[in-house]
């Protein structure tokens, strides 16, 4: 498993929510650089972000959800297009899970295990 996992939950439905964009960038000094991407599975977890081998390095990362798109494919209005989360990453050796708690107007996360 990577060092570095999502799971998006709607509460709005009480569900996991399923193929929600997210990318994965790091800070460098010359801005945001791209380092892996994917979308939530069924259950609304994404495991590979990193890709295969890639190792988690120290420093500031931004997950970047798309909610605007997810919650446009169900119909539904939502105020917020897409999500950003940034957050350090001080002990590389140590699995990150960042979780995100979602709904049409409003979101939640924190450091998960």
């Amino acid at each position: 498993m990577s060092r570095l996992t999502t799971h998006v939950l709607d509460t709005s439905v009480g569900r996991p929510a399923a193929a929600v964009s997210v990318l994965l960038e790091k800070h460098t000094a010359g801005g945001w650089r791209k380092v892996g991407n994917g979308a939530t599975d069924i259950d609304g977890r994404c495991f590979s972000l990193l890709g295969e081998g890639a190792a988690l390095e120290k420093g500031v990362y931004r997950l970047t959800f798309g909610s605007g798109t997810y919650f446009a494919a169900r119909g539904v209005d939502a105020f917020y297009p897409q999500i950003n989360v940034v957050f350090e990453v001080r002990h590389p050796e140590e699995h990150h899970h960042v979780p995100l708690l979602l709904s049409p107007f409003g979101y939640s996360t924190y450091r998960g295990s």
